[in-house]
């Protein structure tokens, strides 16, 4: 089983087993190797031994606090510190495949930094791993309610948490788990002030024997072993740095007829700015170097690398920023992975083998800022809007084909979805599912930047209903509720900024009945007011009903019934105004029954005969039955049972006109405990058996 990895949104395929899955199955384990084989399988590791050995001495030491010797209640914090490129991850790497076999329920891995080097925030770090560990939290939660529900899913576990390039404590703290037996690395460039019993291990550069072994691992070992002295030279000009080692090492792999002589000699070759700091020149003259030989279309791949949702590429996202074709987008990524410039991102393998648009990578964090710096030098600031606008609309194109893939054979979106170009096309709905599953964090993330862009035409827009269909579509609404919270937030910035009321009124309601969903009641009313004053504003009648009835439910929900039968009237008097009778009626039987709860019987019964007798002229006998049960309610709060009694057997007689079979039964029950009440459990038994023996469907 591979691990899992949560990056600034972007989650491992272990998180896509259902509900049903054991926590070992949602936490994979990492195979288990010796030392030796660990080492070899981590190139750039060299030099690093004596440092795991003493990482691996931390773990089992007694913590600071603890006084008598044990452990204390909280995991232990490993924390690996060095400048980005120095071999951080790396060492990171090695410790987990050392001490994989003592936690056995696996590796949760995460990358606290996205798009651009940009932390990727508390918030998205949680909620991912959450999914991760198959755990949900509300649509809308805040970052302390997730921190804490992270910490609560790790409880009771043996899990290693690798918080990688976290940019402070901040970041990290709160995701610690009061768990003993589990273990949680960090990745970082400096200290963890403030979280206390950190065990800190700083890396500096290589040796020079432990940078030649790097350059070995990359360059092959007969060039090397011909001329040490010069190998030696070359270390020392790469200053130790594994990433500059790395990078220096595969451009001559890449150049079999040079030799070490000739890579140094072309590394001191490339300008260094007079202001740069002299560590920053070894990773400075190797990045050059290597891009400096790439040919055009990779180079400005390279470049706006750094504009890639989530900090990730793939070959789609990397055809649209280069304006080049998907085939050779990927064969580009996989020569920078090669050359260093890239790291591959652990991920399921697609369900078939025409599964999707390939593997993904990260641009290292050493080296974004250098691409980064390559951006503003060679790119107009035209040409970058442009490709990410080529960006984005491909990643439109792609979602509206991953939601078609979820339609029926033969269906209108399906044969649309057939004509486009092969490379946006999904064979399948479980490719296209896992499409969706692993590219997750960066649609999301696309979604922000689109929206953040303010200048992509209707671009946002477009991009964020496709992905609220698509998400729909395929993980249902309960499931996708979260990520449709953060997709409707990103609506309302755009209905703001660019003053839509539709837009706005339609977020605020979406909002409003999430927030309504998961408890934040007060926050759900501030949502519908917002939504009806918007609505209000361009006279959107349909928003407005909305709106009123939702005012009307969440009043209910709070026991206030007679605000909420007030905000059930103003609705009604719309629908009235505009005909709509059944939707009157369906309101007049609300406002019954609110006024039923707050003691108001004759109006309840009046406004719930009214519901009936619309319901009977349009000749609807489900609404017709329920619109009397609503009314038998109102006189069994009033304690008359007997007009309770009748009222319920009148429904349910019009529960069998409409042939509604779930309505039935739910009458029959009721029946029963009236019957119940009124001292006849003979004809309770009779009704509770009538309920058992229909069928539990509802007829369309």
């Amino acid at each position: 089983m591979a691990d899992q990895v949560v990056g600034g949104g972007h989650l491992a395929p272990e998180a896509a087993r259902g509900p049903g899955a054991t926590a070992r199955d949602r936490r994979s384990a990492l195979p288990r190797q010796d030392g030796a084989a660990a080492r070899s399988g981590l190139p750039g590791f060299a030099g690093r031994r004596h440092e795991l050995k003493a990482l691996r001495a931390d773990i089992g030491r007694a913590g600071l606090d603890t006084l008598t010797g044990r452990r204390g209640a909280r995991s232990r914090v490993l924390l690996i510190a060095g400048r980005p490129g120095s071999g951080r991850t790396t060492l990171a790497e090695a410790l987990l495949r050392e001490t994989a076999g003592d936690y056995p329920d696996g590796v949760l891995r995460a990358v606290l930094t996205g798009r651009d080097g940009a932390p990727a925030g508390l918030a998205r770090t949680a909620r991912d791993l959450l999914t991760a560990l198959g755990t949900t939290a509300p649509p809308g939660a805040g970052e302390d309610e997730l921190a804490e529900a992270v910490r609560r899913a790790l409880a009771g576990t043996r899990t290693v948490l690798l918080l990688d390039d976290a940019p402070g404590a901040e970041d990290v703290e709160p995701l610690i788990p009061d768990a003993p037996d589990c273990l949680v690395v960090v990745v970082s460039q400096g200290p963890l002030t403030g979280i206390p019993d950190v065990r800190p291990c700083a890396l500096g550069g290589l040796d020079t024997a432990a940078a030649v072994e790097v350059l070995c691992h990359y360059a092959g070992p007969t060039r090397i072993t011909v001329d040490p002295r010069t190998a030696e030279a070359v270390a020392e000009e790469c200053g130790g740095h594994p990433a500059a080692l790395i990078l220096a090492g595969a451009w001559l792999a890449a150049r079999p007829k040079l030799s070490v002589s000739d890579l140094r000699q072309a590394l001191l070759a490339v300008p260094v700015p007079s202001d740069l700091p002299a560590a920053d020149r070894p990773l400075h003259r190797a990045f050059r170097l290597t891009y400096g030989a790439l040919p055009q279309t990779a180079a400005r791949i390279l470049r706006l690398a750094t504009l890639a949702p989530d900090g990730l590429v793939d070959a789609h996202t990397a055809a649209a920023l280069g304006g080049c074709t998907v085939p050779a987008a990927a064969a580009v990524l996989h020569d920078f992975a090669a050359l260093g410039l890239l790291r591959p991102v652990p991920g399921e393998p697609a369900p078939d083998p025409d599964g999707g648009p390939g593997p993904q990578y990260r641009l290292p964090g050493c080296l974004v800022p250098l691409s980064r710096a390559l951006l503003h030098e060679d790119e107009r600031p035209a040409d970058v809007q442009l490709a990410r606008a080529r960006m984005l609309e491909r990643t439109v194109r792609l979602v509206q084909s991953c939601r078609a893939a979820a339609e029926p054979d033969g269906s209108p979106a399906r044969r649309r979805a057939a004509e486009l170009p092969r490379p946006l096309r999904f064979p399948t709905r479980a490719a296209a599912a896992h499409w969706l599953r692993t590219r997750r964090g960066a649609l999301l993330d696309a979604a922000a930047m689109a929206v953040a862009d303010g200048q992509l035409d209707t671009l946002d827009r477009r991009l964020i209903a496709a992905l609220t269909r698509a998400l729909l579509a395929h993980h249902g609404p309960e499931a996708a509720a979260p990520d449709l919270y953060t997709l409707h937030e990103l609506v309302l910035q755009v209905a703001g900024r660019r003053t839509l009321p539709r837009e706005r009124a339609a977020a605020l309601l979406n909002l409003g009945d999430l927030d309504a969903r998961a408890g934040r009641t007060e926050q759900a009313l501030t949502r519908y007011r917002g939504a009806l004053e918007a609505a209000r504003s361009v006279q959107d009648p349909v928003a407005t009903g909305r709106a009123l009835e939702s005012l009307g439910d969440t009043y209910g929900e709070l026991g206030d019934w007679i605000r909420s039968a007030d905000w059930y009237g103003r609705a009604l008097e719309l629908r009235l105004a505009r005909g709509e009778r059944s939707d009157a009626a369906r309101l007049h039987a609300r406002i019954g029954a609110a006024h039923g709860r707050a003691g108001r019987y004759e109006q309840a019964l009046k406004d719930c005969r009214a519901a009936v007798r619309t319901y009977r002229r349009l000749g609807d006998h489900a609404g017709q039955a329920r619109a009397e049960a609503a009314a038998a309610g109102v006189h069994e709060l009033a304690g008359a049972l007997d007009e309770a009694l009748a009222g319920r057997l009148a429904a349910l007689e019009s529960a069998r006109a409409a042939k509604d079979t779930s309505l039935e039964a739910g009458l029959q029950l009721r029946i029963a405990e009236i019957l119940d009440r009124l001292g006849d459990p003979a004809a309770a038994r009779l009704h509770r058996a009538a309920a058992e023996r229909i069928p539990q469907k509802t007829s369309e």
